[in-house]
C-alpha cells in the first residue's frame, strides 16, 4: 500500500484532508475548510514545504505530549501531527511526512 492524501468532509460539513503513511496510520492532518477548493490548495501546499525542515514547528501540547505542525512559507498551518509518545517519535513523525508526501496520490472521498 502506498501513501495517500485522503481527501473527506467532516461531521461538520467541512472539507479536510490527512495524509496516511503506506501502513494506514495517519501522519498528518488538516483544519477544517469550507470549499474543496481550498483543502486541495491544502494538500498542494504540504507537497510545496513537506520536504523543507524549517517549515515544521516541533511542539509540546497542553497535554505535556511532543507533537508538531507543518507551516507554509507565510507561516500558516497547513497541518498537524497526531501526539507522541516521545521527542525522538516526533522525529520520526516528521521524517516520515516528509518521505510520504512526495509519492502520496490524493483520494476524493467527498462524493
Amino acid at each position: 500500500m502506498s501513501s495517500k492524501f485522503e481527501l473527506y468532509i467532516d461531521h461538520g460539513g467541512e472539507f479536510r484532508f490527512r495524509l496516511k503513511a503506506g501502513n494506514g496510520e495517519i501522519i498528518l492532518s488538516s483544519e477544517g475548510y469550507r470549499q474543496k477548493a481550498s483543502a486541495v490548495n491544502g494538500i498542494a501546499s504540504v507537497h510545496a514545504n513537506a520536504s523543507n525542515d524549517a517549515h515544521y514547528e516541533r511542539k509540546i501540547s497542553s497535554s505535556g505530549k511532543p507533537m508538531f505542525n507543518l507551516k507554509a512559507a507565510n507561516g500558516q498551518v497547513i497541518g498537524t501531527s497526531q501526539l507522541y509518545s516521545s521527542e525522538s517519535a516526533r522525529d520520526v513523525g516528521i521524517e516520515s511526512v516528509k518521505r510520504n508526501t512526495a509519492s502520496a496520490v490524493t483520494v476524493d472521498r467527498t462524493h
